[in-house]
């Protein structure tokens, strides 16, 4: 049950923030669930196209701007690598 909490919390912390969509939803969804698959560890390391797959996202701008969002609305902390042979940090916030 403890991995349901950060799910939870988050839609708590959503339920009356109307900026938040359902690709936002989903990004967070899958960023849990890459978080869960490397052993629940804070920060994750992941490449853009890991999270797309599990999110079932294709266009890397609607990534990009969502992750983005949820990083300036506060419920992650996303510290992006320009090199592409270097995964974006992800912390948890939420």
């Amino acid at each position: 049950m403890e991995q349901l909490n950060p799910l939870t919390e988050f839609f708590r912390s959503i339920e009356k923030d109307q900026r938040i969509s359902i690709t936002h939803i989903g990004i967070f969804a899958a960023l849990l669930q890459f978080r869960a698959n490397e052993g629940n560890i804070n920060p994750i390391k992941a490449y853009r196209h890991e999270i797309m797959k599990i999110a079932k996202i294709t266009g890397p701008a609607t990534y990009h701007r969502c992750i983005k969002d949820l990083n300036q609305y506060g419920y992650i902390n996303y510290i992006p690598k320009r090199n592409r042979n270097q995964k974006s940090v992800i912390y948890f916030i939420v």
